[in-house]
């Protein structure tokens, strides 16, 4: 069973930085697509960014030029490194997984709150 473990949210000023880890433990599979969503308080749930087997990424509008996403194979790990943050990127934080980068996630974590001030 596949479980993932989301840290690192924390609450910062605006223009700050967070860098949000997740690890992945369970079953081992080929050609899995990880990355973070979002949900807002009475907001939709967003993708933020997703990055597959080959490295291979992709950001909301909203966050590109700010957010990267990054892999780590030896620890199963995937991070999301947020600079410049505003208000708007207040939300919890969640880390999945997906068969494929293009499909919804099926398996989430349990989230991690980022918080921004002005």
């Amino acid at each position: 069973q596949v479980q993932l473990a989301e840290s690192g949210g924390a609450s910062v000023q605006s223009g700050g930085s967070l860098r949000l880890s997740c690890k992945y433990s369970g079953p081992v599979y080929s050609n899995l697509c990880m990355g973070w969503y979002r949900q807002a308080p009475g907001k939709e749930r967003e993708r933020v960014a997703t990055i597959d087997d080959g490295g291979s990424t992709t950001y909301a509008d909203s966050v590109k030029g700010r957010f990267t996403i990054s892999q780590e194979y030896v620890k199963n790990s995937i991070y999301l490194q947020m600079d410049d943050l505003t208000p708007d990127d207040t939300a919890m934080y969640y880390c999945v997984t997906m068969r494929v980068c293009q499909l919804p996630p099926n398996v989430w974590g349990q989230g991690t709150q980022v918080t921004v001030s002005s």
